[in-house]
């Protein structure tokens, strides 16, 4: 514990730094003030909306030492379920592809992508994928860009396949930025989503809305206490504003990832990692109603109220977490493996190491009951 006069003098050193630092703020809000005058009131629009999520990576980790089981699934709204396989840190990459490509032919949605991109091995999708022949071991990380990658190609599955009854809003969970494609696939994809919803509206006459909304931004972390001070988003109704690329990138510390096609920069690499453009929006009347931070797709920011109704519409009925997309709040329910189905898939790893240990399964057992944390009791 701090002793009193340690915590004495460690206050007036944050004081002292928080006063010397009072400029970042001052700047921090000048850049913030011109946003007020753009805010602009969210008309509810009705429209159907869905949401795809893929499973919380830290909340399914079927483990036991020295085996780790991640599950990749991913569901919508609609509780549909478009992905489901089990792969551990040491599946080979090699054998991962066989899952999904047959003699080059697809055979799952990511393997209909990387037909797409005229791609035939997962290492050359992402240079966060590597193979790993023999005892080679690849970084436990690329589990993570497997899962994300998953999802953006159901995604890309969906709206290109898909037919859709009526006018549809597609809530991607998250900003539509990535960084885990090599080269440029992931602007080919983009470009693919792009012709695709531009197919629907050509054909069937029906209009395809897509966005992607986080729970947390740098951005809006940056800009949250000057926002307030200046009374951006303080509306009594709901409301949305367009964020400059410019405020982006001082939140960022890869500006490439607040770098958009709907921005020209000079002397500077082409867009490989933006598909979205970023809004911050608020659902609720009231001032005190949280803002979330919203990726409008690039090629529909013009029509950023339509969308901006439409999602209002969905969120107005969010529970149990209010003025939240209800249709991401299913899919989140859907998605996440908890309590009865978590415990049975947790029984089959312990079968598995069973069958594996033989006459010897009696010392898994034995071991399950030790504790592994005998240094807890100190608390």
């Amino acid at each position: 514990m701090i002793d009193p006069e340690s915590h004495k003098k460690l206050s007036e050193e944050i004081s002292r730094r928080i006063m010397e630092d009072r400029g970042l703020l001052d700047d921090i809000r000048s850049e913030i003030r011109p946003l007020r005058d753009q805010v602009r009131r969210i008309q509810p629009r009705t429209a159907t909306s869905i949401s795809l999520v893929g499973t919380d990576g830290g909340n399914n980790k079927i483990e036991y030492d020295p085996f780790l089981i991640q599950l990749i699934r991913v569901v919508d709204s609609s509780n549909n379920e478009y992905c489901l396989e089990a792969v551990s840190t040491s599946s080979k990459i090699r054998e991962l592809n066989t899952r999904h490509l047959d003699n080059g032919k697809a055979i799952t949605a990511l393997g209909e992508l990387m037909e797409f991109l005229g791609v035939d091995s997962l290492h050359k999708l992402s240079p966060m994928i590597r193979t790993n022949e023999g005892k080679d071991l690849a970084s436990p990380s690329w589990v993570q860009v497997y899962r994300e990658i998953t999802e953006w190609a159901i995604l890309f599955n969906i709206i290109r396949t898909k037919e859709f009854g009526s006018d549809t809003l597609v809530v991607f969970d998250g900003l539509l930025r990535s960084k885990v494609f090599s080269k440029e696939y992931f602007r080919d994809l983009l470009k693919g989503i792009q012709d695709a919803i531009e197919e629907h509206r050509r054909k069937s006459r029906r209009r395809i809305y897509l966005v992607g909304l986080a729970k947390h931004s740098k951005v809006l972390s940056r800009y949250r206490l000057a926002m307030q001070l200046e009374n951006v988003m303080n509306a009594p109704h709901p409301c949305y504003v367009e964020i400059p690329r410019d405020i982006e990138g001082k939140a960022y510390a890869w500006q490439e990832y607040a770098r958009g096609d709907d921005m020209d920069f000079e002397g500077t690499e082409a867009n490989k990692f933006v598909g979205g453009k970023m809004f911050f929006v608020k659902f609720g009347k009231s001032s005190h109603d949280p803002v979330w931070p919203v990726d409008i797709f690039v090629p529909q920011v013009a029509e950023a109220q339509a969308t901006m109704g439409y999602l209002l519409a969905d969120a107005e009925n969010g529970f149990p977490v209010p003025f939240y997309p209800l249709c991401l709040q299913k899919a989140h329910e859907n998605a996440a493996l908890v309590d009865f189905d978590f415990d049975v898939l947790q029984d089959e790893i312990f079968d598995g190491i069973r069958k594996l240990l033989g006459e010897n399964s009696t010392a898994l057992d034995i071991a399950r009951f030790q504790d592994s944390d005998p240094a807890q009791r100190r608390y």
